[in-house]
């Protein structure tokens, strides 16, 4: 949900550059050496060496053969992965944060974002604040952020209760576009609680 009065914040996008400039230049050669291949058998040329002995080794080996299977599945997992980074964002460390709408004549306005790992030491200091706590682990997540705390001295339903409070309030002080609900536990050290 987006404060009134924000634009959206879409999460970021990784660019890629390096990984989609080099399969594209994979993708080049490969299709420009076909490409060559077929122009020259086209020219009443014999085909390329390469390509004869492959030719070859496709009529003594079948779709049974172990070594076929093994280099399909390869290939079926090298297009999984390029899939999965072509879908995926790719810059998951990092959360949008609310941007005020801009006037049409500011132009774009300006996109900001909160690495996990920031946001998750910001509100662990919230969380060593609240008397009673001894340790808290935090991990910020996309739509949750798990917080676990020992207590030592304090009655574990009150150091919850504050919990809850002053991370609502560090959470709402983060500014993200989409904040992420807390689910606090508490316990004893050692466990007992």
């Amino acid at each position: 949900m987006t404060a009134p009065g924000a634009a959206p914040a879409p999460r970021f996008r990784s660019a890629r550059r390096v990984p989609a400039a080099l399969t594209a230049l994979a993708v080049l050669a490969v299709a420009g050496l076909f490409l060559y291949d077929l122009a020259a058998v086209r020219a009443h040329r014999p085909g390329m060496r390469w390509r004869r002995e492959l030719a070859h080794q496709l009529e003594r080996h079948t779709p049974a053969d172990l070594a076929v299977q093994v280099g399909a599945g390869v290939l079926v997992a090298a297009g999984a992965v390029l899939l999965l980074l072509a879908l995926t964002p790719g810059l998951r460390g990092l959360l949008p944060m609310r941007t005020p709408g801009a006037a049409p004549d500011q132009g774009a306005p300006v996109r900001a974002g909160l690495g996990r790992k920031a946001a998750a030491q910001v509100l662990r200091d919230r969380a060593m604040e609240v008397s009673g706590v001894r340790s808290a682990r935090v991990r910020v997540g996309r739509s949750r952020v798990r917080v676990r705390a020992t207590s030592h001295f304090r009655d574990l339903d009150d150091v919850r209760t504050d919990l809850d409070a002053v991370l609502a309030v560090g959470i709402g002080e983060l500014g993200l576009a989409r904040p992420p609900r807390p689910r606090v536990r508490v316990g004893r050290a050692g466990g007992k609680g």
